[in-house]
C-alpha cells in the first residue's frame, strides 16, 4: 500500500468492492499487464516492490484460456535460425546451446526440457500433443544488413523471404514443422523494439515470402534498452535500489534474449497460426500461454520480483540447465494446474 493514501476516499460498499475486485481481475490478464520496466510506465520503486503476483494462483476461474481448434505444432519442429547483423561467435553458441536444451534428455534438474513439458500439455482437436522434439536446423547468415539497420514488421518478413529464396544455400520451406527465428543485432532498429516489445511471433504473409510460415522476432536489447528486455541482468536507472542479477553466460543482453525466445517458441508451438491456443475474444491481441507469466522465474513471482531463483558458485543467476549450461527462462501457463508454472517450482 502506497504511503498517504488512507482514508483519502470513503471505502466502498462491500457489493461494490467485490465487483470492483472482479473487475479488475479480469483487466489484470490483459498482455499489457505482463510486467516489465517499461519506460512509460514508470512507477516508485515501493509500488515496484510490492506489485501483485501475476501467477493469479487461486484465481484461475478468471483466465479464460481456450482453444480455438486452429493447428498446433505436433510434429517435430524444426528451428531454423536468422542471424541478421553482427555476431559473435560465443552469442551464437549460447542460443543454440539453448534451443538445443529444449530436448535433451540428460540435463541437470531443473532442466530446459522440464519447462518444455508444461508446452507439451497443449494438445490440437484430436487429443495429439505438443512435440517433444525440437532440433536446430540450418542456418542463414545476413551480416550485411541487406535490409537495412531499422526494420518494420512487413520488412521482417522480406527478411525471411530473403533467406529462403536466396540463390546459395536458402533455408527449407517447411510450413508443417518449420519454426523461423529472426535475431537481430544490438544495432538493429526494430518497429516497436524496447517501447512496446522485445519480440514477437506470427506467421508470414503469401504475398510477401510466398508461403505461410510460423516466425518469431526477437532483438538485442544490449545497446538499445537493456534494462526493459534485458531485466533483470539489467535494472533501468529509475529503479533505485533494485541490484542487477549476474547472468549465466556472462553476455545480459543474449542471456536477456534466451528468456524472449523462450517465449516465443512457446506460444508458436501452442498457437502458431494466432488460432489454436489463447485467452480474449481479439485473435489479433491474444493473451497467450507465456503473456500469461511474463516476468515470473520462480515460486512467488510476480511485479519487479522473479521468484525463488538458483545462484551458482560465481554468483550467476539462473533457473534451468540445459547442455552444460545455466539458463533464466520465464514460466508458462500450465493448462492442467491452471497456473503458471515451471521445472524450479518449490510448491508443485
Amino acid at each position: 500500500m502506497r504511503q498517504g493514501c488512507v482514508h483519502r476516499y470513503p471505502a466502498p460498499p462491500v457489493p461494490v468492492l467485490l465487483l470492483l475486485t472482479l473487475l479488475f481481475s479480469l483487466l489484470s490478464i490483459s498482455p499489457v499487464s505482463g510486467w516489465r520496466p517499461w519506460p512509460h510506465l514508470q512507477t516508485n520503486t515501493t509500488d515496484l516492490e510490492y506489485g501483485p503476483s501475476k501467477k493469479f494462483e487461486g484465481s484461475s476461474e478468471f483466465v479464460h484460456l481456450r482453444y480455438h481448434m486452429g493447428p498446433v505444432l505436433t510434429a517435430n519442429i524444426t528451428v531454423h535460425t536468422i542471424w541478421y547483423g553482427t555476431w559473435q561467435k560465443s552469442q551464437k553458441r549460447i542460443i543454440r546451446g539453448f534451443l538445443n536444451s529444449i530436448s535433451s534428455v540428460d540435463s541437470k534438474h531443473p532442466s530446459v526440457s522440464g519447462w518444455w513439458k508444461t508446452v507439451r500439455l497443449y494438445t490440437d482437436q484430436t487429443g495429439a500433443n505438443i512435440t517433444r522434439a525440437v532440433r536446430v536446423g540450418e542456418e542463414k547468415n545476413d551480416r550485411f544488413y541487406s535490409h537495412g539497420k531499422s526494420l518494420t514488421r512487413l520488412s521482417i518478413q522480406s527478411v525471411i523471404k530473403s533467406a529462403v529464396t536466396a540463390s546459395t544455400r536458402p533455408l527449407p520451406v517447411n510450413p508443417k514443422s518449420g519454426l523461423y527465428l529472426l535475431l537481430t543485432s544490438d544495432d538493429v532498429h526494430v518497429q516497436d523494439f524496447c517501447g512496446q516489445v522485445c519480440g514477437f511471433h506470427y506467421f508470414t504473409f503469401p504475398s510477401i515470402v510466398g508461403y505461410t510460415l510460423p516466425y518469431a522476432w526477437v532483438g538485442n536489447s544490449a545497446k538499445q534498452c537493456p534494462g526493459v528486455c534485458a531485466y533483470p541482468f539489467v535494472v533501468p536507472v529509475y529503479m533505485t535500489g533494485f541490484k542487477p542479477l549476474k547472468s549465466p553466460n556472462g553476455d545480459s543482453g543474449v542471456d536477456g534474449m534466451i528468456s524472449v525466445i523462450a517465449h516465443e517458441i512457446a506460444e508458436l508451438a501452442t498457437n502458431p497460426l494466432v488460432n489454436a491456443w489463447y485467452a480474449g475474444q481479439d485473435p489479433s491481441f491474444p493473451t497467450e500461454i507465456a503473456d500469461l507469466c511474463e516476468g515470473i522465474y520462480g515460486t512467488g513471482g510476480g511485479g519487479s520480483y522473479t521468484g525463488q531463483l538458483m545462484d551458482g558458485s560465481d554468483g550467476a543467476t539462473y533457473n534451468v540447465n540445459g547442455g552444460g549450461r545455466r539458463f533464466l527462462v520465464q514460466w508458462v501457463w500450465n493448462p492442467v494446474l491452471n497456473y503458471c508454472s515451471g521445472p524450479n517450482a518449490l510448491d508443485q
